[in-house]
């Protein structure tokens, strides 16, 4: 299944769980369903952005990108943690006037019903797109499977408000589960947004990654008596990127060291998927070849 047709299966699964929830909000006038049903355009929203997001970062490096633009996944995440944070804001100011003046609930039990339908269908797309995006270290992907399982526990929060309501007559507790839905739905927008910037910001690539490169590193310098320094990565996206310097002995040639760092390139390549690579070769008793090892060279 590509990427962008679990985007599609996203899209898909929003429409039709909006369509039940603005349903069940009718039927029952619950603030805490409306609620939910509020978080349903995001949802919608949030899908058609992935699947923008995913086709611009699948397109091919070009002469003006030559990285390509698959960083174009955080501003995916970024804007989804945006709508995420401006969802539950919009939830809590319709939650809050039900404080003062509360409202029954009509056909709760129908309410509820529909309430849980949406919730089973969320909970089982959630958990699709979350593997996914870890399989295929898409953040896009990720990121909308994160934001649907978020909807999960508000429409489980919501149907549990409802319920409440239903059996002990609160109705103050409609009005409270909608704002503790929104506080809770601001917390996993501004997780999205984190991700996003230190995305943006090139951060380095899984430690779990790293050592397995220093090991392969401690590996072949005992096998030739060569050495590595300026060790560089960054992310982005499903890409990685490393760069490192390869110290030979001075008599080698430079073939030897070209075989040597291809056969090192391979490896690590076999390690961390997805990765663009780049050894600069040095001579290893030349003492100008360790001063560039400063994280600003």
């Amino acid at each position: 299944m590509s990427l962008e047709r679990y985007a599609w299966l996203s899209i898909g699964t929003a429409v039709v769980t909006l369509a039940i929830k603005w349903a069940a909000w009718w039927l029952t006038d619950s603030v805490g369903l409306l609620s939910d049903a509020l978080e349903g355009f995001v949802n919608l929203g949030a899908g058609m952005l992935a699947l923008w997001m995913l086709k611009l970062a699948a397109s091919p490096p070009d002469d003006k990108y030559p990285h390509g633009l698959s960083k174009a996944e955080y501003f995916a995440a970024g804007i989804e943690g945006t709508l995420i944070v401006l969802a539950a804001a919009a939830i809590i100011a319709s939650a809050l006037p039900r404080l003062l003046a509360p409202r029954p609930i009509e056909t709760p039990f129908l309410g509820l019903a529909l309430g849980t339908l949406a919730a089973g269908i969320n909970l089982a797309v959630a958990l699709l797109l979350i593997r996914a995006g870890r399989d295929n270290r898409s953040i896009t992907l990720e990121a909308d499977g994160q934001h649907l399982m978020t909807d999960v526990w508000t429409s489980v929060g919501v149907v549990a408000g409802v319920a409440l309501v239903w059996a002990t007559g609160w109705l103050i507790v409609d009005a409270l589960i909608a704002i503790a839905v929104g506080i809770n739905i601001i917390w996993a927008g501004v997780r999205l947004m984190r991700r996003s910037v230190l995305g943006l910001l090139d951060v380095a690539i899984p430690g779990d990654d790293l050592n397995e490169i220093d090991k392969l590193f401690a590996e072949y310098s005992n096998r030739y008596g060569v050495s590595f320094h300026a060790l560089r990565t960054r992310q982005a996206g499903a890409r990685r990127f490393v760069t490192f310097h390869l110290l030979v002995p001075d008599e080698w040639s430079v073939k030897r060291a070209h075989q040597l760092s291809e056969e090192i390139e391979s490896r690590i390549r076999s390690m961390v998927p997805s990765a663009s690579l780049l050894t600069h070769i040095e001579p290893i008793a030349d003492p100008s070849s360790y001063d560039d090892q400063a994280l600003d060279r």
